[in-house]
């Protein structure tokens, strides 16, 4: 979410969690740490809000979390993952606020991965990741579902199922993975003339209906 009445508006509509990106990376939707503040505040009472980070240093992810207050940590980046000795020592030192560690699925390899996060965060987020972007996520492509339902049948902690989820294949998704959660960015976006986004309404009312359908029948 990028502004206040984008977050209610979206909460509005059945979403769950909210997520921002307080990051001055050049990141897919970033803000600055009052807008994400802000944001956070207006959806307390309706939403959980989530924030993200690429960040390796463990000091810069703590002055985020502290300055926006978010109720989730999200743990998404590529070239700087944590290990999880790191994501550890940070919920030692954020212990009030939840990690959600993302997972990023090229090969079977990941559910090893999984495997060795799953003791030091709260959830896991299985995405997909583009080479052009600096965290796990906000590719805009799926990947292999097989995986992913291996990584949710082995671990003990909840999953969250992202990359290239759409109001069209969300349902398909939840039938194969049979996640936590599920997430979307790209494909429920609208692009604006001058560049950037913001999410479009419409698509997102469409994913909701379709995954809470999609729930029905599992």
């Amino acid at each position: 979410m990028q502004t206040v009445d984008e977050a209610r508006a979206v909460a509005a509509l059945g979403v769950d969690h909210v997520g921002v990106t307080p990051s001055d990376s050049g990141l897919p939707g970033e803000v600055n740490f009052t807008t994400a503040r802000a944001i956070v505040d207006a959806v307390r009472n309706f939403a959980v809000s989530v924030a993200l980070s690429v960040d390796s240093d463990l000091d810069a992810i703590e002055r985020m979390v502290l300055a926006v207050r978010p109720n989730i940590l999200h743990l998404c980046g590529l070239k700087n993952t944590l290990p999880p000795d790191a994501v550890r020592t940070l919920r030692e030192r954020l212990p009030n606020v939840p990690i959600m560690q993302a997972v990023s699925i090229t090969g079977p390899e990941a559910l090893d991965v999984a495997l060795a996060y799953q003791d030091v965060a709260d959830y896991l987020i299985l995405d997909s990741q583009a080479p052009d972007i600096a965290g796990i996520g906000a590719s805009g492509m799926t990947h292999d579902w097989s995986i992913s339902r291996e990584i949710v049948q082995q671990v003990k902690i909840p999953v969250i199922l992202a990359g290239g989820l759409s109001p069209e294949n969300v349902a398909e998704a939840i039938r194969v993975v049979q996640p936590w959660g599920v997430d979307s960015l790209t494909h429920t976006n609208r692009v604006l003339p001058g560049g950037g986004f913001r999410k479009d309404l419409d698509r997102i009312r469409q994913f909701v209906m379709a995954a809470r359908e999609a729930w029905r029948k599992i």
